[in-house]
């Protein structure tokens, strides 16, 4: 059965949703971003932030960062928040069980003994720790806030013992104002903004180049187009140009036009942007509530499965 792979001659999705570094696309901002977030981390500096709207690409850059940290320098490991209904327990634990932790302790000052030794230890074998967590808008009490505080204190004479980077939507800057002591030692700040029309051209461009597409199959007035109505989200642009390929496969066309891009836009139910160049918001979003999973009440050691299932821990 034919596909829009066979059609427009790519050897795989192009506009795939799915974390895929392959098609990690270092824009100039990204760029800058991981060069930041690197040099916190290599002087071991504390906490750090990244944050952006829903589809900026924070996950991505996560990844990106996690696999840009040498194992012979680090002790490093990703953390994906799944739900705001976390304690500070599982946390901890969760926490000690990626930094290589073995059994880790039920009661908590047994816990934080076991991940202090484990820091030392990683220390002392020349490494550094660092814990990477995505989605980090969902650690919503002062609780959270506080362990994360008490981690950055443990250190040696020459420097702290581990490492944190947030990563996630804007509500991170009100959590940490749950406890002021940790919003005032983050080390580094920095905001993903939506993409130009150039940027948003040349992504596109870099995704079908290494999906093998032999010919441009978008005009430059459907460029513009993805451009004004993805608001320049890297997450709404696939979307739209994954559905431009099908819809164009469908029609037997082998140019994808802006008027296709509008009509698919439309059925998506984006509103594009009118605000200046560089104060676009995301076209779409949903909601950082319905994202946790709405009510408080949470399973964790289902949450413990749903992650091994992910190969998370």
């Amino acid at each position: 059965m034919s596909t829009y792979l066979d059609y427009f001659e790519l050897t795989q999705e192009p506009f795939s949703n799915a974390p895929v570094s392959r098609f990690y696309y270092n824009s100039a901002q990204h760029s800058q971003a991981l060069t930041r977030l690197m040099h916190s981390v290599s002087y071991m500096k504390g906490l750090s932030i990244l944050i952006g709207d829903i589809g900026a690409g924070k996950t991505t850059l996560a990844r990106r960062m996690l696999d840009s940290l040498p194992e012979s320098e680090y002790e490093a490991a990703l953390l994906v928040i799944i739900h705001s209904g976390i304690t500070a327990n599982w946390l901890l634990r969760r926490i000690a069980l990626q930094l290589g932790v073995e059994n880790p302790a039920q009661e908590k000052l047994a816990l934080l003994s076991q991940l202090y030794q484990r820091l030392l230890q990683i220390y002392e074998s020349g490494k550094k720790a660092v814990v990477l967590i995505d989605e980090a808008q969902m650690l919503e009490t002062r609780e959270l806030m506080e362990e994360f505080r008490g981690l950055l204190n443990l250190e040696v004479p020459e420097r702290k013992l581990i490492s944190f980077v947030f990563f996630g939507l804007p509500e991170i800057e009100k959590n940490l104002k749950l406890d002021p002591p940790l919003a005032q030692r983050v080390s580094l700040r920095y905001k993903l903004e939506p993409f130009t029309a150039e940027s948003t051209e040349a992504y596109i461009k870099h995704r079908l180049r290494l999906a093998s597409c032999p010919r441009m199959p978008f005009t430059t007035e459907a460029l513009l187009a993805v451009h004004q109505r993805s608001g320049g989200t890297p997450r709404v642009i696939n979307s739209i140009c994954d559905n431009a390929l099908f819809e164009a496969f469908l029609a037997r066309e082998q140019v994808i036009t802006d008027k296709l891009i509008h009509r698919i836009a439309d059925n998506l139910g984006l509103q594009g942007s009118t605000l200046p160049e560089g104060q676009q918001k995301p076209a779409s979003a949903a909601s950082a509530s319905s994202r946790a999973g709405g009510s408080s009440k949470v399973d964790l050691a289902e949450i413990d499965r749903y992650l091994e299932g992910l190969g998370k821990l």
